[in-house]
């Protein structure tokens, strides 16, 4: 559960569990207190080899498994733990300079990262309020490609053609934006932290719409694009 997540919905607590989880530890969820769903995803791979012909033949595929958990401000009797010191945050050059050349100004400092079009801003939390370095950069670099679809760049716009989903949509560029521009900087594992929520909408609409997904690939291969042509 990222930074930004906790914050925007009012929580100080880092930590979280599920009610099993806190029922094991003495805890009690409060009456009235509502989870929030996550998604566990974890790709596998089996290798076998075919008794008729002697090849070796692998098989891949992913276990995907909701659960919800409660924050650890909704929970009665559980102390926090004591933080451990974290090591001073050590910035990526080569995302720096992205972050430097960024469509949009960026005010680093404010309580959640989001991007605003009506003041084309992008605002971020400070970057020690991350779990990490690279979920800081996964952030911004998401916000910075819905940055890429203001009526001034790109001019990104499906609510014609997704409607009432076209939020859900956008979000999927961002993040198959962040992802290209994760890959050019060789930031593994730091996309789709936290997107259960969005994950419906994005079922509902692939499956309604075969060629969505390639919509949204050419829109995000669009914005990485422009991002890596200011650079």
């Amino acid at each position: 559960m990222n930074s930004e997540r906790r914050v925007s919905r009012g929580y100080t607590s880092p930590y979280w569990l599920t009610y099993k989880q806190a029922a094991d530890r003495g805890g009690q969820v409060r009456k009235g207190e509502h989870s929030i769903l996550c998604v566990f995803y974890k790709p596998w791979e089996s290798t076998d080899t075919n008794h008729d012909t002697g090849e070796t033949e692998t098989t891949r595929g992913a276990v995907l498994k909701s659960f919800r958990v409660f924050n650890l401000d909704q929970i009665d009797g559980i102390a926090a733990p004591t933080p451990a010191p974290r090591e001073p945050f050590q910035a990526i050059e080569a995302a720096e300079r992205i972050l430097q050349a960024s469509p949009a100004p960026i005010k680093i400092g404010g309580p959640r990262a989001c991007y605003i079009p009506s003041r084309d801003e992008i605002h971020m939390p400070a970057r020690e309020a991350f779990i990490n370095r690279e979920a800081f950069y996964s952030t911004a670099l998401h916000e910075m490609t819905h940055s890429t679809g203001h009526a001034s760049r790109l001019a990104r716009d499906f609510s014609g053609r997704f409607g009432t989903e076209a939020y859900a949509f956008e979000e999927l560029i961002a993040e198959m934006g962040s992802a290209f521009l994760n890959a050019d900087l060789g930031i593994l594992g730091a996309t789709l932290p936290d997107h259960a929520d969005y994950l419906a909408s994005w079922v509902k609409i692939l499956r309604g719409d075969k060629k969505a997904i390639l919509t949204a690939a050419a829109a995000a291969s669009k914005a990485h694009a422009f991002i890596k042509g200011l650079c």
